[in-house]
């Protein structure tokens, strides 16, 4: 459903405009209230409501007697807050998530299949740079004949 790599910058009121290709399936989808919280590698996760359920669901049924279920689902949904975008297509990006991204000005946006993620340019150029020569052989280890 997202697809694609886009760079943005973040306003002085802390927020960033989604790319127009994505703001065209949340048309298309009817979606309007999105939920931002921390990801992995130091990204932020954006999630449509629709997926944001399906994702809670699988989160819930990790069982809260291990403490490493506990310490993600704590630091996973205490990060985690609805966003709309506003006429202009914008959505705030609270100071604790820009924190914890280590997000500043500018940011690459990258579509994800059911997700979108928010990186600072920084990093993402690194986690690009050290990856992209993996790219074979992950495909040759995670994607079965």
């Amino acid at each position: 459903m997202f697809y694609g790599e886009y760079e943005h910058v973040i306003d002085n009121k802390g927020r960033v405009m989604i790319p127009a290709k994505f703001r065209e399936i949340f048309r298309e989808r009817y979606v309007e209230k999105f939920f931002l919280t921390r990801g992995l590698d130091q990204c932020l996760f954006v999630f449509t409501e629709e997926q944001w359920k399906a994702e809670e669901k699988k989160f819930r049924e990790m069982p809260y007697i291990k403490a490493e279920s506990r310490t993600f689902n704590r630091l996973l949904f205490s990060s985690a807050c609805e966003v709309v975008c506003d006429k202009q297509g914008r959505i705030l990006i609270p100071d604790y998530l820009k924190n914890y991204a280590e997000v500043r000005v500018d940011v690459i946006i990258v579509g994800v299949s059911n997700r979108i993620e928010i990186w600072a340019k920084e990093k993402w150029t690194q986690f690009f740079d050290a990856n992209k020569n993996r790219y074979e052989e992950l495909a040759e280890k995670l994607i079965s004949e």
